[in-house]
This record gives C-alpha cells, structure tokens and sequence, in this order.
C-alpha cells in the first residue's frame, strides 16, 4: 500500500455564494411570514377612509365659516373677508409666540397658487384642547378665535396672540380638488 495524501481543494466563492443564498432564503421567509402579523395591526380600510373627509368650500359665505369632525376631532373652515385676510397681513410676525405669516398658513391649490380667502385650522386649541368659538361670537379679541376654557385669543389667521396657548392652530393635511371646489382633510 501506498501512502497517498489526500487533499481536499474548498471552493470559497461557491460557499460564499451558498451561505448568502441561504441567508436570503431565511430573510425572505422570515419577512413572509411576519407580514400578516404585521398587517392586521395597520387600520382597517373603514378606519383609514373615516380619518379624511372631503369639504365643499364654494358654499362657505364670505365671513362665514364650516366646521367638521373628521375621527372626532373639530376642524374649522372659514372664507375669510377682504378685511380679516388684510389685519392677518399686517401683523409684525416677529412680534407672535409663534411665528408663522399668513401666507405659511395656506396650502397651494392644484394650480400652485394660494387662496388666502379659505383658512383651515384645527379646532382644538393648543393650550388644553379645548374647543374655541368662533369669529363673531363677539367674545375675544384680534377677530379671529377665543378658546372660553382658559382665555386663548386667536387671530384671523389662527395664530396664538394672547392667553396660556403655546402654539398657533394647527393646520391640518388637506389638499384642493382640481377645481379648488372642496377640500379634502386628513389625519
């Protein structure tokens, strides 16, 4: 008998490519089988279509206002008058606690421009969440909203002018339908 050796040559690239394949393989099972675990935690198609709501504004009087609940949160919607957009101009926005201009409170229509007549701001003030009244309530001063909780006072703008609110009223997600006619709010 002969004493031969025996050797053995490894192809790495080969084991390289089987270990990472297997990976792959393992990954992929892995995320097929967490996906309907995941999924049944996302909201139900009803949920989701609940939490938007699409508002005809072309009805809106000037100087009148719309409010909605959209997954039972107020929001307000309100043509503002040639005078109300005007004082929300000339306010001195370095002298607000949050400050914001008229015009970073408006959303594009489908054509790019700005309709400043059409304001629309959530309803819950940003102090305690309360809801204010509105602009001709009498109550309140700058015009715009007066939160009766703890004395907030909005401007026609929804910005915070005066009271224990921190920040102005939110603007909400909406966008304009392709003839500006409603908007649509969402969550």
């Amino acid at each position: 008998m002969t004493d031969e050796t025996y050797t053995e040559t490894v192809d790495e690239e080969r084991r390289d490519f089987i270990h990472i394949a297997a990976g792959a393989a393992v990954a992929g099972g892995a995320g097929a089988l967490a996906w309907p675990f995941i999924a049944q935690m996302l909201p139900a198609l009803d949920t989701r279509a609940a939490s938007s709501l699409e508002v005809p504004v072309t009805d809106i009087p000037e100087g009148g206002e719309v409010r909605v609940l959209i997954g039972g949160k107020p929001f307000f919607l309100r043509r503002r008058t040639a005078a109300e957009i005007a004082e929300a101009r000339e306010v001195d926005v370095n002298a607000l606690r949050d400050p914001e201009t008229d015009d970073d409170r408006l959303v594009p229509m489908a054509d790019g421009n700005l309709n400043p007549a059409l304001l629309v701001v959530s309803g819950s003030c940003t102090h305690l969440g309360c809801v204010p009244v509105g602009p001709g309530s009498n109550t309140g001063e700058f015009g715009g909203w007066y939160c009766p909780c703890h004395g907030s006072h909005y401007d026609t703008s929804g910005r915070i002018r005066k009271g224990p609110a921190p920040l102005n009223l939110p603007v909400p997600t909406y966008e304009y339908n392709a003839d500006g006619s409603a908007v649509t709010i969402s969550l």
